[in-house]
């Protein structure tokens, strides 16, 4: 094994056992001071339930990263945001706070990364014929690509091991890319990208159904933000495919943005808030046709990987055809959803 994949399995290592040992704790102190997460009309689970996972999870990729990564090229910055990040979640586990108080941290996270490493969109590379952005578009596309991979995670944290697995498929996969592809200047990206998947795992063992902790906004907001850092470095490292990185990436993010713009469109659609809570997000309605929790789970990971399989193999088309098919998927899978009801529903709704 060489240095690197020794460096890396120390990495991974580290941040698995972190997690796994520090999850039991968190949940007993949990239930030792009440704090704990009721069911309510907008959940699922049906017990009381620490929501302190991202603690954990934040634990064991920070203390990795720290020791094993390399921190330049933004990283330090990018783990910055992330210590943000994880005190505005923290907060929001423990006492809850407002959706502006929220945002304020989101835009100084994004502040540190945007401004004090250079890390942003620069191109579109000729999606809609646009190349190279003007410095100040590209800071704005910058900030709405983090807040809104950010928030889009942390909306599909809606089930036992959801938010967990589909953060672990993406992180991976741009993990590989950066391990073959990153060279000097976004290969240390792949330590991010490996303590992460160690952090989830040992935290994961805790969270399949029926869950004994969530991750809650102290690990989605922490996970969503450095997907969307991953996300935009590797728009702009560009290989391997140099003509549609932006649509790949798409396609890699696919269920949580897919998520997201369904439930605010169909939200503004029905005159209400896009940021009102519901029931309605894509795991909602495939639990309405008759499916348990896990198989949910199993369902949504299977389907961002055939995505993930679709835009890597079919990369050559270009940014604006793969957008385009991604974009008409969505629309017949979201019309299915909407239409689609189980026997066992429907025979509800008779009743």
């Amino acid at each position: 094994m060489t240095a690197l994949g020794i460096s890396l399995s120390l990495s991974f290592l580290w941040a698995f056992l972190v997690a796994l040992f520090a999850v039991p704790s968190i949940i007993y102190i949990a239930h030792l001071k009440n704090m704990l997460d009721a069911p309510n009309l907008r959940t699922v689970h049906e017990s009381l339930t620490p929501r302190l996972g991202g603690v954990a999870v934040f634990a064991g990729f920070m203390s990795a990263l720290t020791i094993f990564g390399n921190l330049e090229n933004g990283v330090q910055q990018l783990l910055a945001g992330c210590i943000v990040l994880f005190f505005v979640g923290l907060k929001d586990d423990l006492v809850s706070i407002s959706v502006s108080k929220k945002f304020v941290g989101q835009l100084l996270a994004t502040g540190v990364v945007m401004i004090m490493a250079d890390i942003r969109i620069t191109s579109f590379q000729g999606i809609l014929g646009i190349q190279e952005l003007p410095v100040g578009i590209s800071y704005a596309i910058t900030f709405v690509a983090i807040v809104g991979i950010t928030n889009a995670i942390n909306l599909i944290d809606g089930l036992d091991g959801l938010a967990g697995t589909i953060v672990l498929i993406i992180v991976s996969t741009l993990g590989y890319f950066f391990l073959r592809y990153g060279g000097e200047r976004y290969g240390n990206y792949v330590y991010v990208s490996v303590c992460v998947i160690g952090g989830l795992m040992g935290f994961l063992r805790y969270n399949f159904h029926r869950a004994s902790i969530f991750m809650g906004d102290t690990g989605s907001l922490v996970c969503g933000f450095i997907v969307s850092v991953l996300t935009i470095q590797f728009i702009e490292m560009r290989q391997p495919f140099p003509e549609s990185a932006p649509s790949v990436a798409a396609g890699i993010l696919f269920v949580p943005l897919f998520d997201t713009l369904r439930i605010f469109i169909v939200r503004m659609m029905a005159g209400r808030s896009p940021f009102s809570p519901d029931k309605n997000h894509v795991h909602h309605r495939i639990l309405a046709m008759g499916f348990q929790q896990i198989s949910t789970v199993l369902l949504l990971a299977l389907l961002n990987l055939l995505v993930i399989l679709f835009v890597i193999n079919f990369a050559y088309l270009g940014n604006t055809l793969l957008i385009v098919y991604l974009v008409a998927f969505s629309v017949a899978l979201s019309v299915f959803l909407g239409v689609y009801q189980s026997r066992s529903a429907r025979q509800r709704v008779a009743s």
